[in-house]
């Protein structure tokens, strides 16, 4: 294989990029690590500029590291953490919010008041998943209902919602 291959591993608590050669040798890496919000009890976010900053300052270290441009990046890989989502404004990039990171809680309550409802099999039957805070319909729900406006913006079709790694592609 010519060129390299670029692995971004965006994890909850810091960010790393590997750059592979045609041999899958480590050619360069670097990683760098974020702070953790926790602005009540049970509840976990993080800044995504600061998140996007990790991925970009570890990804030049890894070119840096291997004497290579990005030019010579013949493939992406992402993996990120989990469940944290991000809502951000389609035109400009920027977040509305902080991201609500995969360990976070805040939402049991609106999980809880659905089951009472009888929504749980028809969630499960529709998504796949459990109706748990750790999956992001429950924090975009929460985003959406919180965030001044954020609802009415949705709706016009000005916001975007992900997880990490559709935030870190758009970008």
């Amino acid at each position: 294989m010519t060129g390299y291959i670029l692995a971004i591993d965006q994890g909850t608590t810091s960010t790393r990029a590997i750059l592979f050669d045609g041999e899958m040798k480590v050619a360069g890496s670097g990683q760098k690590e974020f702070a953790q919000h926790y602005p009540a009890s049970g509840w976990v976010e993080h800044d995504p500029e600061d998140i996007w900053a990790s991925v970009v300052s570890t990804v030049k270290a890894a070119l840096k590291k291997a004497g290579r441009n990005a030019s010579d990046v013949a493939a992406l890989g992402i993996t990120n953490q989990r469940e944290t989502v991000v809502i951000w404004d389609k035109a400009t990039g920027k977040p509305i919010h902080n991201a609500i990171v995969w360990q976070d809680r805040r939402t049991a309550p609106l999980c809880q008041k659905l089951k009472k409802q009888g929504l749980e099999k028809t969630f499960t039957k529709k998504t796949g998943l459990l109706l748990d805070p750790y999956f992001s319909g429950t924090k975009i729900a929460w985003i959406l209902n919180k965030v001044k406006g954020a609802r009415k913006r949705a709706e016009k079709g000005e916001l975007l919602a992900g997880t990490i790694d559709s935030f870190l592609i758009w970008r």
